[in-house]
């Protein structure tokens, strides 16, 4: 099956999965009927040699490289997906999909459980990143792709890229983890704990069941957002774009309404999320992440987790990325090293923090493109 679509635009598409055969869960049950909601972008040339399978973060979607629809806002990788951009839509065929557990077409905590009628909420099973991954497999054997060019993604997206690496590596010809880890680390679970208690303290969550009552935790979203926006900035940002800077007004205010810029900034951060996210879909995402832990799937040893892998590795961190720090790319890096991977490594001097692989961070792009740009020669893939 081969999907096409002009360079500059994306084509939206569903998909039920997991039809004649239940797909198991990490959990112990299996998930049968599951909807896939997923985006495309470039074309998918004869040989099928040029697929790139994008892998999103926690708080994203399908919409890459396009509008998100909610929100009426771009996309959120828009700095690397394009014509001419990195992931060249002229040269390469971009697929990105939303995730299990997720709340943008994909099954999740809000769809309609068959045998209640009523939505999941959490009755929904527990998912892992090998989870997500393993409907992303049946997702590219649905698209009869062989195997993908590159597999790439930051944070909970650079999760998935290991996964893949790990569990099905003759399935990616090469794989780009950006600003990630092997495991989430206690500190990073400590953050998404308080953000899930947020969520599950808010009087309008109802034990998960507010669908039910018309009704949305908005306050403890909010609250989840605000706290875990702070992880993926660094100090230095902060200070350069907000500072001690009062929000719209020249004095103190002697109350707890937003005196400083950056405490509006949280605040708008929080509102705009609870308008596009699910949050009992946040509760299983930030849990699918805590879980995450390559070394232990393999028997305590991370470089077992890559053991034959012929993939072409590049691993990418942020010098300011204090949630996941360049100490955890070279765990990984190090791994690679032990079984003789085929990797290559940068650390990125910037001060933007985790969010850099968002943003328009020019020595991000230019390794990553090179990467890509030698890779693609190695493929056949015509520049």
């Amino acid at each position: 099956m081969i999907v096409s679509n002009t360079s500059s635009e994306a084509n939206h598409h569903s998909v039920i999965l997991g039809t004649d055969q239940p797909m198991p869960l990490d959990c112990g049950t299996m998930m049968r009927d599951i909807s896939v909601s997923y985006n495309t972008y470039g074309t998918l040339n004869a040989d099928k040699s040029n697929a790139v399978l994008v892998c999103h973060a926690l708080t994203g979607d399908q919409y890459a490289a396009s509008q998100q629809p909610l929100t009426g806002k771009d996309g959120w990788w828009t700095i690397m997906i394009g014509p001419g951009k990195v992931l060249d839509t002229n040269k390469y065929f971009i697929v990105c999909s939303n995730v299990l557990g997720g709340c943008m077409g994909t099954t999740g905590p809000k769809d309609i459980n068959p045998e209640t009628g009523k939505p999941y909420a959490l009755d929904f099973p527990i998912i892992t990143i090998g989870d997500m991954v393993r409907l992303q497999a049946l997702l590219q054997d649905y698209l009869e792709i062989p195997d993908w060019f590159s597999v790439i993604g930051g944070s909970m997206g650079g999760m998935q890229v290991l996964e893949w690496a790990s569990s099905y590596s003759e399935r990616c010809f090469s794989v780009i983890p950006i600003a990630t880890a092997a495991k989430h680390s206690a500190q990073n679970i400590a953050f998404h704990e308080v953000g899930r208690q947020a969520v599950m303290a808010d009087p309008n969550w109802h034990g998960g069941h507010y669908q039910e009552q018309n009704s949305k935790p908005r306050a403890g979203l909010a609250v989840a957002r605000m706290a875990a926006h702070v992880t993926y900035l660094s100090e230095s940002a902060l200070h350069r774009k907000f500072g001690r800077n009062l929000q719209d007004r020249d004095k103190l205010a002697y109350g707890f309404d937003a005196d400083f810029q950056v405490e509006s900034y949280l605040r708008y951060q929080g509102i705009n999320f609870v308008d596009r996210f699910d949050p009992n879909s946040y509760l299983y995402i930030t849990r699918a992440m805590d879980y995450f832990d390559l070394a232990r799937d393999n028997g305590g040893s991370l470089a077992k987790a890559f053991e034959g892998a012929d993939t072409r590795f590049c691993v990418v961190s942020f010098s300011s990325d204090w949630l996941f720090p360049t100490t955890e790319s070279k765990e990984i890096v190090r791994a690679l090293n032990a079984v003789a991977a085929n990797v290559s490594f940068v650390e990125i001097e910037t001060d933007k923090g985790h969010d850099a692989f968002l943003l328009d961070t020019p020595h991000m792009l230019e390794t990553i493109g090179g990467f890509l740009q030698s890779t693609a020669q190695r493929r056949g893939i015509a520049a």
